[in-house]
């Protein structure tokens, strides 16, 4: 079924948050600290307040005690301002607001804003943060550690290995970079706010904001327009968009806010960022006995969602594999550099990155075959509890493996190195596997399936799409449990005044999870459909059927049946049914899931590397992935597509920089580099389909398997090429400088 959303998307009818109307807005452009870390010492704003088109400057002496909400886990004394008060904490956080009548005026004046520093030592080495005497950034807190997970400990997790490979690797930092900045839209009325954002989370965006201006959630209608794009970074509700609030309630008057892309870079959340120190065991003939993890993940100047990531690369530590202990430390590390919150996968990526390339190391140092110790090592029985406390569902780790070999003709890629190498051809071959684990789904989620007259079908649901074809997917569902056409169905969502909960979209948790609420209210219409249908007709309600084309019949008896839409008449007026012009035809459902899904895949990737410039092309790439039941294989190739582009992203060109000041050095698309589609290959994309019981649709999350697969298997593929030179490992990004100076060194010393 092809997407729905697409038509509006194609022609330029869909609406962003710039498009939503609102000519009286003010305009607000805020004034972001240059330094990384330092104290204000004034805030002279004299000059823009006599602007032309100014209507005011609002410092944090206007918003005093004015907090984000606190996150779940942390120290109340790590809470953020919204506009920073005494110090600043990285380069970009918000001092000073301009409303002006027009956004040119806002920034003449903004630019106008002088801020007097007091510099303060910068922290940006997350190892130099947890010493002894490093900078502080939260006096009070007394650390720079704002969250430390152990769990497991296991002291003795080595002692069974008779053979230990130990790596560092590092997880570098990126930036989400949706094509939709992030922005706001206050519109006062009628003694509450109605607030357009463009966010994952309409629910918990009202319920932040609410806490941040003190007043009732049901004071606040949080709305969004078509979201482009989010990735995770559109989960957390910001501070700009809680000043925004804040101003259009106090003032009275719409207000509006839309980043540039360099402001969207440097104070959208960034994410990853882990430094991983690992040491796996095992026997001589390749069997996993345990795995010590150490950890300190880089969460920058706020201790946010960042914070909370790196427990979903402890969950998932061990992948696909049989590891019988696990010793694991992980340290959430503030630092001076933009947050770090939630980016596609959100830990589990940077688990997966983890455990394949020691697996890849492990075999290299046995001299075995990637694919071999990988098979030998995955887990069989389901379901399966992990060390780390995460329960898996069901799995074919192996039928994955074996399939994505298949369809990359592995041994022929074999037999292809050796001989190139055996001849001596410049361009050197690597293959890569990346087999992951990853987990999704979580909590609960709310859906709504009315019947109007004419037969049409309105789904509410509590989710929040930024693209994954939610429309599409949920238009199905109804279609076929209700026999109703596909195009009779609408989707309404992202609306607080219409969906009375929801918890959003994140963690590939939409099908399985808000699917499956749908799908709940969907057979409940049919169910009281069947019980009116039984009443109308005088039958019993056993006897009544639904046809294929819609109609509810008694069984065995033409020409006696009744449409959606003579049902739906009927349902009004109908006693004990709906009565008094109440709609009966409606069904609400929560569906909350028992346990998170477990979706798995094997990733093959090809690369090609020139060894004079260090340029890494990739040839091909297979990804097989089990995403459970697959209800529209349209939109999971999609969504595979896309995480695999991610993941090729952040392994071959993407990484946030600063220099020794705290400055970003990646603040545009300019200096921040990521690849167009003519540096990808068009992908070999396969599915497994092992269905989970944890819910009625059988369905797990599919939204970042590709770049839990792709991230590893790419890293892998660029080292394996390089092995037989003397590269034992290569961070990311492997950029053509890095891998060319990896190649100097190893032919230097060989």
């Amino acid at each position: 079924m092809r997407r729905s959303e697409d038509a509006g998307l194609l022609r330029g009818t869909t609406r962003y948050l710039e498009d939503v109307p609102c000519p009286s807005a003010l305009h607000a452009v805020f004034v972001r600290s240059s330094l990384a870390h330092a104290r204000i010492v004034s805030v002279d704003a004299d000059q823009a307040r006599r602007m032309p088109g100014v209507h005011r400057v609002i410092t944090s002496a206007d918003l005093p005690g004015m907090r984000m909400p606190a996150v779940e886990d942390l120290p109340d004394e790590l809470r953020r301002p919204v506009l920073a008060d005494e110090v600043v904490r990285f380069v970009g956080e918000p001092i000073a607001v301009v409303l002006a009548g027009t956004r040119a005026a806002a920034m003449d004046a903004a630019e106008s804003v002088w801020v007097e520093y007091d510099p303060l030592p910068v922290v940006l080495d997350p190892l130099r943060s947890v010493e002894a005497g490093a900078p502080l950034l939260f006096q009070d807190h007394g650390s720079n550690v704002a969250l430390l997970l152990r769990d497991p400990i296991d002291p003795d997790a080595l002692d069974d290995a008779e053979i230990r490979i130990r790596g560092r690797f590092r997880n570098q930092r990126v930036a989400p970079v949706p094509l939709e900045v992030n922005g706001a839209l206050a519109v006062p009325g009628d003694g509450g706010l109605t607030l357009w954002v463009p966010t994952q989370a309409t629910h918990s965006t009202r319920a932040a904001i609410a806490e941040v201006l003190d007043v009732e959630e049901a004071s606040i209608r949080v709305r969004t327009a078509a979201v482009g794009g989010g990735f995770g970074a559109k989960v957390p509700t910001y501070a700009e968009q809680a000043v925004v609030a804040a101003l259009a309630l106090r003032l009275g008057v719409p207000v509006r806010y839309t980043e540039t892309r360099t402001e969207n870079m440097v104070a959208m959340t960034h994410g990853r960022d882990q430094l991983q120190d690992v040491e796996l065991g095992a026997t001589r003939d390749g069997r996993l006995t345990g795995i010590r993890i150490r950890i300190v993940a880089d969460i920058g100047g706020y201790a946010d969602l960042g914070a909370i990531v790196p427990s979903s690369t402890a969950m998932m530590a061990c992948g696909p594999y049989i590891v019988p202990r696990v010793d694991l430390e992980i340290r959430a590390v503030l630092t001076n550099k933009t947050p770090v919150g939630a980016y596609r996968g959100a830990g589990r990526p940077e688990a997966a990155a983890l455990i394949e390339r020691a697996m890849d190391m492990l075999a290299v140092e046995i001299g075995m075959d990637p694919a071999e110790i990988r098979r030998m090592n995955f887990i069989t029985d389901f379901p399966h509890r992990t060390p780390t406390d995460a329960s898996y569902d069901t799995g074919d780790y192996a039928g994955a493996l074996d399939e994505a070999l298949r369809i990359a003709d592995y041994q022929a890629l074999r037999s292809e190195q050796r001989e190139r190498r055996e001849r001596g051809d410049r361009t050197l071959l690597g293959i890569g596997i990346g087999s992951y684990v990853e987990v999704t789904g979580w909590g609960s989620e709310y859906a709504r399936v009315t019947v109007g007259p004419d037969g049409s079908v309105t789904v509410t649901t509590g989710s929040s799409p930024q693209g994954q074809g939610h429309e599409t997917a949920f238009a199905q569902i109804v279609a076929d449990r209700m026999s109703v056409p596909f195009e009779a169905v609408t989707v309404r969502h992202s609306d607080t005044a219409i969906v009375p909960r929801g918890e959003g979209t994140m963690g590939s948790r939409t099908l399985q999870v808000a699917g499956s609420a749908v799908l709940g209210a969907a057979d409940a219409v049919v169910e009281k459909a069947r019980y009116l249908a039984a009443d109308l007709l005088e039958v019993g309600v056993e006897d009544i059927v639904l046809s294929d084309d819609g109609v509810l019949s008694v069984a065995g008896v033409p020409g006696s049946g009744l449409t959606w839409a003579d049902l739906a008449r009927e349902a009004a007026e109908a006693p004990g049914i709906g009565g008094g012009g109440t709609l009966a035809l409606d069904a609400e459902h929560d569906f909350e899931t028992p346990d998170s899904t477990f979706p798995f895949g094997t990733h093959v990737a090809v690369v090609e590397i020139d060894p004079d410039t260090g340029n890494v092309s990739l040839l091909r790439h297979v990804a097989v992935d089990d995403c459970g039941i697959i209800l529209n294989p349209m939109l999971v190739e999609g969504q595979i597509h896309g995480g695999i582009a991610q993941g090729a992203a952040q392994v071959l060109f993407e990484e946030v920089v600063f220099d020794e000041s705290g400055t970003p050095l990646t603040s545009n698309l300019a200096t921040y580099p990521f690849p167009a589609a003519s540096d990808l290959p068009s992908f070999d994309t396969a599915s497994t389909e092992t269905p989970t019981p944890r819910n009625p649709l059988g369905a797990k999350g599919v939204g970042e398997a590709g770049t839990t697969g792709a991230l590893p298997a790419i890293q892998n593929a660029v080292v394996d090429a390089l092995a037989h030179l003397g590269v034992r490992h290569l961070d990311m990004p492997m950029t053509p400088e890095r891998v060319w100076r990896a190649i100097v060194e190893a032919r230097s010393t060989s």
